[in-house]
């Protein structure tokens, strides 16, 4: 595809200068993400959960079977340094700074080069973004307007989109079993959203065929195409 933005770290310079601005920060009202490293967490309750989560992204990738891919609301990389070890070309953004800044070190580390830029989902045009593959993992629950979110990715060019929310409310029923944020009945900080597996499909489901569904517990995860293509 032409103009692709998931080629790699050459393709840094063309995001917008990441000014308050440009950013879109107060449109975008964003809490924060990571309250727990769930990625690096050494509980075994927790590190078995994870592994479950990855193995459901590894196979909906397989199904994709992608060339390239760009990550929407990255975090520290995880996803990403993920597929760029299937040697699968990524790159992507996220809103928080710091959290950019640690992606781009892990990805250097691993000799990937700086794959990641500091932007909101809020500014993007429509086809702006152009890869086999889009992911939006764990990013709709922190939005206030996870519709026209989804409307804004809905317009991007991609062969498959794969989007992960946790699953309400098992998800806050597992935090108060470990005792974790009791004052807020087992709600993550940053969490706006809520969706049980049938909601998210049926928030997906309004502007994206959906291919395939994955449940591992306690997320949903779907890999889905954009709606009457060709």
């Amino acid at each position: 595809m032409a103009g692709r933005m998931a080629a790699g770290p050459d393709k840094l310079s063309a995001m917008p200068d990441a000014s308050a601005a440009a950013l879109g920060v107060a449109d975008y009202g964003n809490l924060g993400g990571n309250a727990y490293d769930k990625y690096h967490t050494r509980n075994p309750i927790a590190r078995r959960l994870m592994s479950g989560f990855l193995t459901a992204f590894d196979d909906l990738v397989a199904l994709a079977a992608p060339a390239d891919a760009y990550e929407i609301g990255c975090g520290e990389g995880e996803l990403s340094l993920r597929l760029l070890r299937r040697d699968i070309q990524a790159s992507g953004f996220d809103l928080e700074a710091e959290v950019v800044t640690q992606a781009n070190a892990s990805a250097a580390a691993a000799n990937f080069g700086p794959r990641f830029a500091v932007r909101s989902l809020y500014t993007m045009t429509p086809g702006e973004i152009s890869a086999d593959l889009i992911v939006c993992c764990e990013v709709l629950e922190h939005l206030p307007e996870p519709r026209r979110a989804l409307d804004m990715i809905a317009a991007q060019t991609a062969n498959y989109f794969i989007f992960s929310a946790p699953r309400e409310p098992l998800w806050r029923i597992l935090n108060l079993a470990r005792g974790k944020y009791l004052p807020d009945l087992g709600n993550t900080p940053g969490h706006l959203q809520h969706w049980s597996a049938a909601g998210f499909r049926k928030l997906i489901a309004a502007r994206f065929d959906i291919i395939a569904v994955r449940r591992p517990l306690p997320w949903t995860m779907v890999l889905c195409r954009t709606r009457n293509r060709n």
